[in-house]
Formats: structure tokens, C-alpha cells, sequence
């Protein structure tokens, strides 16, 4: 009826397979890896952004960073800086580096930070559609979150997973076994 050893090499193969195939997965999503940066209250911070396309034209370029999405941090357009629309908590506060864009650095540094500036910064540089992330925690006398910083980041988080379902399927091969074992031996008894 069943080849029992069939049974059980075919099943950790698939479950080697399964690890494979999110080992794979963990990579990408490491490449598109966020950064983290810790700053102090009234201190600054440098958040990264730089270009791995480094054939374009600086008046071609377009880069946007934003704060959690929505406020607009700063912006640089056709290779200057533009700070119409920045958003009036950033005024006076956003350090840029124009000697670097050349290069295909547009990271800025935030000045005279404060609990509000916590969160996700994201920098997109048109027209390569280069995406970078930094996510800031803010400390200092009243942080009170200090104990959920010190949380899992999501490729841990990943990891974590994806161990424990392989060995939830290298048990079950396991358990698979023993229970077609058990039923081969009363089959025969019979």
C-alpha cells in the first residue's frame, strides 16, 4: 500500500523545500532592508539615502522624503532644493548636503529633534524609483517606550517562523511515519 520510507523522505523533502523557498524569500526582503537610527531630544540625527543608479543626469533626478507617509520632510527637484510644500515642523531643521546629490547622496540630517519626529522616513528618488526607508526612535528623560523598542524586528520575526514551521513539518513527517508504521504492523497481524 504505502512505502512508508518514500513517505517520509518525500515529506522532509517538501518540508526542505518549504525552507528553501523562505530562506529565499527572507533575502529579498533583506535587500530591501530598513534602517534604524536612535537620537536623543534636541539632538540630530543623519537619515540615509543614496542612489545606486549612477548614470543619470542631476536634472533628471527627483528625490521625496516623507515622514510616516504623509508630511512632507523635504524635497529635491531637478537636482535643487525645493521646500514649498515642506510641511512647517521641518522648516529650518533639515540639514541637505547639494555637494553629495552628484554623487548620489541625498541623505539629510534632522536637527533639534523632538518625541513627534519618531517614526518612518521614507526617500524616493525618481525617475529610478529607488525607495529607502529609516525608521527613528526618539529617546530621552520621558521616553516611556523603551521596552517596546527593544521588540523583534520583522526578519527576526520571519526567522522565527520559519523555523518553527519546519520543525512543525519535520515532526509531522515523524508522525506520519510512526502512525503508517503502526498501521503496516496491524495490518500484518491481522
Amino acid at each position: 500500500m504505502y512505502n512508508i520510507h518514500e513517505l517520509y523522505r518525500g515529506t522532509l523533502i517538501i518540508g526542505c523545500r518549504f525552507i528553501c523557498v523562505f530562506a529565499v524569500l527572507i533575502n529579498k526582503v533583506s535587500l530591501q532592508e530598513t534602517v534604524h537610527r536612535e537620537a536623543v531630544i534636541g539632538g540630530s540625527v543623519l537619515l540615509p539615502c543614496s542612489s545606486t543608479e549612477h548614470d543619470q543626469k542631476l536634472q533628471d533626478i527627483d528625490v521625496s522624503w516623507r515622514h510616516n507617509d504623509s508630511e512632507i520632510v523635504y524635497d529635491i527637484v531637478k537636482g535643487e532644493d525645493f521646500v514649498v510644500d515642506q510641511d512647517p515642523r521641518y522648516k529650518n531643521r533639515v540639514e541637505t548636503f547639494p555637494l553629495e546629490y552628484e554623487r548620489g547622496n541625498f541623505s539629510i540630517k534632522l536637527n533639534n529633534l523632538n518625541y513627534t519626529d519618531a517614526g518612518e522616513y521614507s526617500c524616493l528618488i525618481t525617475p529610478s524609483n529607488e525607495q529607502k526607508n529609516v525608521v527613528l526612535i526618539i529617546k530621552g528623560k520621558e521616553n516611556k517606550s523603551n521596552q517596546a523598542n527593544q521588540g523583534l524586528d520583522r526578519t527576526e520575526i520571519i526567522l522565527i517562523c520559519v523555523g518553527t514551521l519546519g520543525a512543525v513539518i519535520i515532526i509531522g513527517g515523524f508522525i506520519a511515519y510512526f502512525i503508517i508504521h503502526q498501521r503496516k504492523k496491524s495490518e500484518a497481524a491481522l
